[in-house]
């Protein structure tokens, strides 16, 4: 990658930010900083405003002109930087380029970028220990004081602490600087990182005899009827300079507040040691945090020395208990359960790598609305708000160290620093979510090369003693894909699964997990992660076929909703629930993954295909038929859903395959009031006598099983959807779900009239944080979506707030998230709206022109984040879209629509593709019945004759039927008197009565696949 600056970036003067040319403008015009005067808040002081930022080199990660060489320096002069609130990451707020980046970031660039904060602390301070502690940097911070390196910290991940005493100036009068470098070197991450300093920062102000950071460990070691123990192990730190004997007071409040248990332990701390105190006490009838009623207690903890009180914290807890029985499955609190997880990146779409409490929330409610009930933080520690959110809404959670031990994946992964950082970062790990109720397994690792290695069981060996001496009470496992057969006896991967509880398997079979458990009866199983489908949101493709190929058609890029695209490695979401379902032994499935995220843009790796496709839900939040699909499978509640979720961009009378899924037996399905019939789910039960619904038809996804189909232990096959074929007729389209004769949830499509208006809906935003999710919805007349609307929306804010980015869950969009502007996407986009501070209302408009505007209002927070995502963003509009040449369908990258164009014989578009095998399903290449290509014009042209060279061969032929239409104001209209004269070892020629236009379209059926290598008109 380059060192230098491109020619695409501006440069400022002395101390001044390399910044693109979008950003330029503003980065000038930051807003004047308020006093440096820091207003502490007790112990801990939040430090995330107000900070300078300067985007030293976005290309690399050295100062070519030795501008930041004195970066650290005081008195520095940083007046041009940009202002910025932390949690920040500059990588979102850069437009996205195919130029020096890779598709695994997401195709943004990273490089070195520089923080200063600047504040002042008052005399108070005097004797106390001040320190400063980080949750994370994207990455290998180092750290200022002063000018003073406190020290560096190369894991992105975990958190850590320096100690400022002595160091920080506390006269009240003389400011202290407080200056991170923070790199991302490309390729760093196999999915989009974001960089810089993307997690909270704050100042901890203590007595010198304290609580050790991370010092408090609760436990309940005792759970039995009516009562429950608390024990309570409190780390003192004495950074005094003498021993003090330090009494520890614990007490125990229940949710309501009240006081329901105290214990107290004296011990003795020599100076400059750290010594544990342990108390010890019961609680009568604690109410368990479960799933259904996450309940949480909570432990303060006072130091007492010489009677007085030097230190108090707060522990959150949470009574329950867990096993994970190697033939039993999981139970909570005694309760047997599936895990129904989903794996989740640290990023949250428009914001990119920000961590938001608010955000957080909001996305993991839309999991709880799946039918979630736990989260694999994939693959790394998580936030340490992330694992607040998990606790209060009731979602368990696998926490997980690392995505490569000491051998790689990437040039700049994490394998660089292992042998020197991993025993502290995933002892910062287990520490930092030690005491929370959500956390039942620590990962040591995820897919590791090391773990089919001779080196491996040695590193495995010392990650999980790591882990253990810390916390004894949960299971060490990790996730894998190296055991898709029995492991040999002796082999790295035997030895270190030996060493494990159990095992989180990605991707195998029902049989390859089956001689697992056979091999291993006294580990335990699960997925850590299941299926990988991968689909876009409103598009459709095959319904019959198990596998489809994709479309590689600029513009076009897009993948199946039909639970039908799949990657080798990968399984359809039907046969990963059906898999887990059956197997009592199989403790459940963490979903890939719950929400598409930024970068590893599988099964395409072009720009501008920003996203991952394997998400439940897009990008953008908007649910995909998938979240349906596992919502009828996890959930209880009379639900009915319709696949396609569209009943408007059909042909009259084409025959359109419906799907419905639903938590109920029997369904109607109803076209303008007529009824097309009623089926129904078969009443089935697994071999140890748990109820479930599927149909008895051979679902065919299984050539493994001497049936073709997935096979249930009890015999069974089926699918987990009922299916209607429906002649395409305007109108409404319901599914009308019924348990005893009595409708108990229904699902309507109606077909959509021209774009009217923008409706706008807010979700709640909970008060832990600064964001709301505003949904525009582009309508008809009579407030149906209109699912073919594209129109360009500008959102605008008035109130203590401002657009934090936008996002249409669209996983081909080359423009940058942080703007006020999108296309919509099938009918939809959404805004994220962050609060700047004030309780007066927010009012959010979005526009477009010839639509009635949309308006919705949320409420402002004093928690709100002024300097932050989008902050200085400005409108960059996305070049013109032309193609001179088009197409429906392109079956791979080497045959595009261009290829007609270029005046090559050996090249040309054809709809041609051949799906490789998975596991389950064999390789397929079948020809699509219907397909066009076309060619455009910038300005209108007078055309007559359209030409166009098939090429014949084993595998492509001629069409059956061919139709020439043109574009019009009003749409596609047929050419009149159109004549054919076919060509084999020639050009076809259509000709037809001359029209204007900027577009001429040939429709073509056929019954193999087509191949063009010139088209031309005239």
């Amino acid at each position: 990658m380059p060192n230098s600056p491109s020619r695409r970036q501006v440069l400022g003067g002395v101390g001044a930010a390399v910044v693109t040319s979008a950003l330029a403008p503003v980065a000038r015009a930051a807003e004047t900083l308020t006093r440096p005067d820091l207003a502490l808040t007790g112990r801990t002081t939040d430090l995330g405003a107000g900070w300078r930022f300067a985007l030293a080199n976005p290309d690399g990660v050295t100062d070519p002109d030795g501008r930041f060489a004195r970066a650290m320096d005081p008195a520095f002069d940083d007046t041009a930087w940009q202002v910025v609130d932390v949690p920040h990451d500059w990588s979102i707020e850069l437009p996205p380029t195919a130029d020096g980046t890779q598709s695994g970031s997401g195709f943004f660039r990273g490089g070195l970028g520089w923080y200063r904060k600047t504040f002042t602390l008052p005399p108070s301070l005097a004797g106390k220990r001040v320190s400063v502690e980080f949750d994370g940097v994207y990455s290998d911070a180092h750290v200022h004081l002063n000018g003073e390196l406190l020290g560096n910290h190369p894991y992105a991940y975990t958190g850590w602490s320096w100690d400022l005493t002595g160091k920080a100036h506390t006269d009240g009068r003389t400011p202290n600087v407080l200056a991170v470098r923070a790199t991302n070197p490309l390729p760093s991450s196999r999915w989009y990182s974001g960089s810089g300093i993307y997690r909270r920062v704050r100042l901890v102000v203590t007595e010198p005899v304290h609580v050790a950071r991370h010092g408090t460990f609760v436990t309940t070691p005792d759970i039995a009827a009516g009562r429950g123990t608390v024990r309570v192990a409190t780390d003192v730190a004495n950074d005094s300079g003498g021993a003090v004997a330090a009494e520890v007071r614990t007490t125990v409040t229940d949710p309501a507040g009240r006081v329901v248990a105290s214990g107290s332990a004296t011990v003795g701390v020599p100076a400059g040691q750290a010594a544990t105190a342990v108390t010890t006490q019961r609680v009568d009838e604690p109410k368990l945090w479960s799933v259904e009623q996450p309940v949480r207690y909570r432990v303060r903890t006072d130091v007492v020395v010489a009677g007085r009180v030097l230190d108090t914290t707060t522990t959150t807890f949470g009574f329950r208990y867990t096993e994970f029985h190697p033939d039993n499955g999981f139970s909570l609190n005694g309760v047997p359960m599936k895990l129904r997880g989903v794996n989740l990146h640290s990023t949250q779409g428009a914001l990119g790598a920000v961590v938001d409490a608010a955000a957080l929330e909001h996305q993991m409610r839309l999991m709880l609305a799946m039918g979630v009930n736990a989260l694999r933080t994939a693959h790394n520690p998580p936030d340490p708000q992330l694992v607040e959110v998990c606790e209060r809404l009731g979602i368990l959670m696998m926490v997980e160290a690392f995505d490569c031990w000491r051998t790689g994946k990437l040039e700049f992964d994490y394998h660089r620093d292992f042998d020197a950082w991993s025993g502290h970062d995933i002892a910062e790990m287990v520490h930092a979510a030690k005491n929370s109720p959500a956390v039942v397994l620590w990962s040591i690792g995820n897919e590791v090369p090391d773990a089919s290695m001779a080196g491996g069981p040695a590193i495995a060996a010392g990650l999980i003693a790591a882990v253990r001496a810390i916390d004894p009470t949960r299971p060490v496992i990790m996730g894998s894909d190296r055991y898709r057969s029995v492991p040999a006896p002796g082999s790295p991967q035997d030895l270190i699964l030996r060493q494990l509880d159990g095992l989180g398997v990605n991707y195998n079979t029902a049989q390859s997990i089956d001689g697992l458990h056979a091999a291993y009866p006294d580990k335990f199983f699960f997925e850590s992660e299941s299926s990988s489908e991968t689909s876009t949101r409103g598009v459709y493709q095959e319904p019959d076929l198990l596998n489809t190929g994709e479309n590689h058609t600029p513009g076009k890029r897009a993948t199946s909703s039909y639970d039908n695209n799949l990657a080798s490695w990968t399984f359809s979401g039907e046969y990963s629930l059906k898999k887990d379902r059956d197997r009592k032994f199989c403790q459940g499935q963490f979903l890939w993954a719950g929400q598409d995220y930024l970068g590893e843009p599988t099964p395409y790796d072009v720009f501008p295909v920003k996203t991952s496709f394997f998400g439940a839900v897009d990008s953008a939040g908007l649910p995909k038929d998938a979240f349906h699909l596992f919502r009828s499978q996890w959930t209880t509640a009379p639900m009915v859903h319709l696949t396609p979720m569209d009943w408007t961009t059909h042909r009259p009378g084409e025959p359109v395959s419906v799907w419905v899924y639903s938590t109920v037996d029997t369904v109607e399905l109803v076209l303008n009031g007529k009824s097309l019939g009623v089926r129904k789910f078969d009443r089935k039960t697994t071999v140890d006598g748990r109820p479930y619904l599927e149909t008895s038809e051979p679902a065919g996804d299984d050539k493994n099983d001497p049936s073709g189909s997935y096979t249930s232990p009890n015999g069974g096959t089926g699918k987990l959807h009922l299916t209607w074929t429906v002649p395409f007729a305007p109108g409404t389209l319901t599914a009308i779900a019924r348990a005893g004769g009595r409708e108990v949830a229904r699902d309507t499509l109606v077909t959509a009239g021209p774009p009217h208006a923008v409706t706008l809906t807010a979700s709640p935003r909970s008060e832990g944080g600064a964001m709301s999710f505003v949904t525009a919805t582009v309508v008809d007349a009579h407030g149906v979506v209109v699912p073919g609307a594209e129109p360009v929306l500008r959102f605008a804010v008035r109130g203590p707030g401002r657009v934090a980015g936008v996002d249409n869950g669209r996983q081909e969009l080359a423009q940058s998230y942080q703007q006020p502007t999108i296309p919509a996407f099938r009918g939809q986009a959404v805004a994220v709206i962050a609060a700047t501070g004030g309780r007066g209302l927010i009012t959010v408009t979005a526009t477009s022109p010839g639509l009635v505007a949309g308006t919705v209002t949320v409420p402002g927070t004093s928690l709100g984040q002024r300097n932050g995502p989008g902050a200085r963003a400005v409108e960059v509009p996305a070049p013109p879209e032309f193609a001179a040449a088009d197409a429906s369908y392109s079956g791979a990258p080497d045959t595009l629509p261009s290829a007609m164009l270029d005046g090559d014989p050996a090249t040309g578009w054809s709809n041609a593709y051949t799906k490789q095998a998975t596991a389950t399903l064999k390789a397929v290449s079948r020809p699509r019945p219907r397909d066009w290509v076309s060619l455009a014009w910038r300005q209108p042209r007078r055309v007559g004759t359209l030409t166009a060279n098939f090429v014949v061969g084993a595998t492509v032929a001629l069409p059956d039927t061919v139709a020439v239409s043109y574009r019009t104001a009003r749409g596609w209209e047929p050419v009149r008197n159109l004549k054919v004269t076919w060509g084999t070892d020639a050009p076809t020629t259509f000709t037809f009565d001359r029209v204007v236009t900027t577009e001429l379209r040939l429709t073509m059926t056929a019954r193999s696949f087509l191949r063009i290598n010139a088209l031309s008109a005239s």
